[in-house]
């Protein structure tokens, strides 16, 4: 079936109708064509609807195990079961994920040398170790570059040092960002090895005691603030076999100020320091020891996936699933002021369209033949974890499970002539979502920042790890005209300003029609891939395999 016209079943009607079958094709043409209404009846109205509601006050900033989440799980249901979606874990919406909350105290300060360093001024640092007590005692400091071991890449910062009980000190991003001229890694485009996650990993496998970043804006590609209102408060984790006594007891951040007071009173240049570990495999003590003592107040918890699903009419146990995050930060009860961090684009667009492609795909006369299901992760402000937790616990069996499509933080920044593809290059699904784009009369093109490593940094990459092709693409740059060319320039320094921050609440200005496109342009997407046979494959040349 052809879909790229307004009548795609026109030549078998012709067919049917010569054949004297004219009751057969206006039988068969009232169950099939309505796939051109049904992509038109996504609208503004239903997606501005969910995201006021879902970044309301009244939600609370959606923080897990809170009574925001209470309302969102509940919302969601109520709004899946109303469309006549199954509910996709057996007879229920919700799979259970089980979470330790940690929150430690804030009156702490990090020692170095004979310096001390402020909670959230200078540093932010926890421990997701189940305890209520982490100690870090005069643990010696070493550079270690950008804290990498990649033999792929030939690179190797931990090569001939043991920091066993020691305290790293890393570099934020990887090797190629500074020197994108040098061939290394993949020059502006971050890697994994450059999100703080994989840095954290590392120093665990070494034997480290402690990890702390260095925070700079440019490579991290957020600023401090959004560190200190990220890393505060109550933190979440997943709760393990060994009570995450495999990672280092204390991980965190250095402020850009703070690492270089350090480098300092060690008698080094920071920048000097930086120099070097960017040109090869790099590490340096520091002749300082680092102490903190982290008071937790630990309780476990249970938060909620939501999964539900639309079964396929041909092969219903392979799923095309399309994710969102609902959560977001909550609230803040010690700031004056405005205390809610409403998280409207972050991510309620997200969920507001998840929910708009639930909607279209049960508005269909004649179901995909594959299944399609719409899963609502938790905690991924907390590091993926919900989607983390599915991947590995998976509903839907991995090797029935087609493609991930995501949708994180949509713009509302209006239309645009080009789609962004984050992690161009990776999957055909850009296949797929190059026809999709045809009707839109838009263009692909590499994200506009490839060296933030989004492709890192949503629920997409939970399942890209398990092996799993995901796709996260959305409205680019090029605005469709002058007058949303000058909308997107005033709002977009409110939008930018206000991630991770209260601000971030629904505005009545807000153009969504970009939400609209974007989300018609994935429905496409998981149209033609829930029609066909085929099993899209990763690029021989991504980091990433189907592995089961």
């Amino acid at each position: 079936m052809k879909l790229y016209d307004k009548t795609p079943l026109l030549g078998i009607v012709a067919v049917l109708l010569a054949a004297g079958c004219s009751k057969q094709a206006t039988t068969v043409t009232e169950q099939t064509d309505n796939f051109i209404a049904v992509y038109e009846s996504i609208n503004s109205d239903d997606i501005k609807t969910h995201i006021k509601t879902l970044a309301s006050d009244e939600f609370e900033g959606r923080s897990p195990t809170s009574k925001g989440e209470k309302l969102t799980l509940d919302y969601l249901s109520a709004e899946l079961k109303a469309m006549g979606l199954q509910p996709g874990n057996g007879d229920s919406y919700l799979q259970a994920v089980e979470l330790v909350e940690i929150t430690a105290k804030p009156d702490m300060n990090l020692h170095i040398g004979d310096k001390q360093f402020a909670y959230k001024q200078d540093m932010v640092v926890s421990s997701k170790r189940e305890k209520n007590t982490v100690e870090l005692k005069d643990s010696e400091l070493v550079f270690v570059g950008y804290g990498v071991n990649a033999p792929e890449y030939g690179w190797n910062d931990y090569e001939g040092i043991d920091v066993s009980g020691k305290t790293v000190v890393i570099l934020v991003n990887d090797p190629g960002f500074e020197n994108p001229e040098s061939g290394k890694f993949q020059g502006l485009t971050m890697t994994y090895y450059g999100r703080w996650t994989y840095k954290y990993e590392e120093a665990s496998r070494q034997g480290a005691a402690a990890a702390l970043i260095v925070h700079e804006s440019a490579p991290a590609s957020y600023g401090w603030s959004v560190v200190a209102n990220s890393w505060s408060g109550a933190q979440y984790g997943l709760v393990t076999q060994d009570a995450n006594a495999s990672r280092v007891a204390v991980e965190g951040w250095l402020s850009l100020e703070a690492a270089q007071k350090v480098f300092a009173d060690a008698g080094l240049d920071f920048s000097q320091q930086k120099a070097l570990a960017i040109q090869g495999p790099y590490h340096k003590a520091l002749a300082l020891n680092a102490s903190v003592t982290i008071e937790n107040t630990l309780k476990k918890s249970t938060s909620y996936n939501v999964l539900a699903t639309l079964p396929g009419s041909v092969s219903p146990e392979e799923h095309i699933i399309y994710s969102a995050h609902w959560d977001h930060l909550g609230k803040d009860s010690s700031k004056e002021g405005d205390q809610i961090y409403n998280g409207a684009h972050d991510n309620a667009t997200g969920v507001a369209a998840n929910l708009a492609l639930a909607k279209a795909y049960s508005s269909l006369s004649i179901k995909p033949k594959r299944s399609i299901s719409f899963l609502f992760v938790t905690a991924e402000e907390q590091g993926l974890l919900g989607s983390k937790y599915y991947a590995e616990h998976p509903i839907i069996p991995l090797n029935k499970t087609v493609a991930n499509l995501n949708m994180d933080a949509l713009s509302v920044l209006g239309r645009t002539k080009d789609v962004a593809v984050v992690g161009m290059g990776k999957s055909e699904l850009e296949n797929y979502l190059s026809k999709a784009a045809l009707r839109q009369n838009r263009r692909l093109v590499e994200e506009s920042r490839p060296e933030a490593g989004a492709y890192f940094r949503s629920d997409h990459f939970s399942f890209a790890q398990q092996g799993v092709p995901a796709l996260y693409a959305k409205g680019g740059n090029e605005p469709i005209d002058e007058a949303t060319a000058k909308y997107r320039k005033r709002t977009n320094v409110i939008v930018t300003g206000c991630y991770h921050q209260v601000c971030d609440q629904y505005r009545e200005n807000w153009d969504l029609s970009g939400i609209v496109e974007d989300s018609q342009l994935l429905f496409e997407v998981g149209y033609l891939i829930g029609n066909s046979t085929d099993w899209p494959k990763w690029s021989p040349s991504s980091e990433f395999q189907r592995n089961k």
